[in-house]
């Protein structure tokens, strides 16, 4: 009985081939959009964690300032070098210290200009990052001390300035320095701010704080912790030899900020997942938009084929077949539209994925439950129409024009 009501509606859907098509519709946005929200914010959640993999998940952030919100502080007292180096030498569990500080300037070369970003650091500003120099080497000792004129640049740099040109060992100016370019930085690509992370210049910070910036300030250090210590520990630890060295009363709030990755990790999943989780609330409204398609159309149908029913029921067919046969129909036309919608969702979420740049991350849960909620979607809204069709009076039903 049941496949019979299948090749019923089959037929009765390839009559109206038109009108079943645009019944469908509401199903096919609704799984379609539901679908490609949750594999594409998938894709960029799973791009968030491998970047702030990529930074370091052993990483403390310790900046100056009270922090206030997403990038602001205030009572901002700068770090010293001596802060990084007694963080260094007496912390536990400590894999390396970078002190780090940063100043937007225009790289020149022969008549090519850019706008980048110079960091000063030493080599353990490497490690801590996990940036691996491909071509080159990292700074000596003695550049270090002296806070010789050297630099290593970023992908980004070597290709607005240099083209297809080897960048080593000739000489750029950042501002009034000219330096020499003895290193180059394997490529990573956008952070998971949208920042490029390859548009930098790395020089020694005592390069940086003379020739520069014109002061021996600090503003980041950045510290790496051993695999499976505890960074709490680490970063409670840290705050306590701090306050002892801007001697703050235990009265005091800390002027400064120590954020783990893991935290800024757990924002941004957690931000991501929020979103997707709004827009696939909001794209499946449309399939109870769909489903108040079905049933008007169901219902129309009914009338329509009254006298159809009418005949059925008067040679001998049970009213549970009649139920049957329109609940099937609502059925399938549900389900042909959760397929069509499943089809365009894979489509658009590949181009997407590569457009957005974010991994496209097959998500079969997903997929087959917008596939069971467009079905029952179908049986609930074609519930009624198949009701009123089935409670049909057989004569009244003929009398029907």
């Amino acid at each position: 009985m049941l496949w019979n009501a299948i090749l019923l509606s089959l037929r009765e859907i390839r009559r109206n081939v038109l009108r079943s098509f645009l019944t469908t519709l509401g199903i096919v946005i609704g799984v379609g959009a539901v679908i490609t929200m949750v594999t594409i914010g998938g894709g960029a959640t799973a791009q968030v964690r491998e970047q702030i993999a990529s930074m370091g998940s052993n990483l403390l952030m310790v900046s100056p300032g009270k922090r206030l919100g997403p990038g602001q502080a205030s009572g901002t007292v700068p770090f010293k070098v001596k802060d990084a180096e007694a963080i260094a030498s007496d912390i536990s569990s400590v894999t390396a210290v970078a002190p780090v500080s940063s100043q937007s300037v225009k790289a020149i070369f022969g008549n090519q200009n850019w706008s980048t970003m110079v960091t000063g650091s030493d080599n353990q500003y490497f490690r801590v990052t996990n940036r691996s120099i491909g071509a080159g080497r990292q700074f000596t000792d003695s550049e270090l001390r002296s806070g010789a004129a050297v630099c290593v640049i970023g992908e980004t740099v070597r290709r607005k300035l240099f083209g297809g040109q080897d960048p080593l060992e000739e000489r750029i100016r950042l501002q009034k320095l000219s330096c020499e370019v003895i290193g180059l930085l394997d490529g990573k690509g956008q952070s998971t701010m949208g920042t490029d992370q390859d548009d930098i210049v790395v020089i020694p910070l005592l390069t940086l704080q003379r020739r520069i910036t014109g002061n021996q300030d600090v503003a980041l250090i950045q510290v790496s912790v051993h695999q499976g210590a505890l960074t709490d520990k680490v970063r409670q630890d840290i705050e306590r030899l701090l306050r002892e060295r801007r001697h703050l009363s235990p009265s005091d709030e800390n002027n400064f900020n120590v954020m783990d990755m893991k935290e800024i990790a757990q924002m941004l999943t957690g931000t991501t997942q929020l979103l997707t989780a709004l827009l696939t609330a909001v794209a499946a409204v449309s399939l109870l938009v769909g489903g108040i398609g079905i049933m008007n159309i169901m219902l129309v149908s009914v009338t329509e084929r009254t006298r159809e029913i009418g005949i059925r029921l008067a040679i001998g067919a049970l009213e549970r077949e009649v139920l049957m046969q329109f609940l099937v129909e609502a059925v399938v036309l549900s389900s042909l539209g959760g397929l069509t919608g499943i089809l365009l969702a894979l489509i658009s979420s590949v181009w997407l994925a590569a457009v957005l740049r974010v991994p496209f991350i097959f998500n079969a849960g997903i997929v087959l439950i917008a596939f069971l909620f467009s079905a029952a979607v179908g049986v609930v809204f074609g519930y009624f129409p198949a009701i009123k069709a089935a409670r049909l009076d057989p004569i009244e039903a003929l009398r029907h024009e």
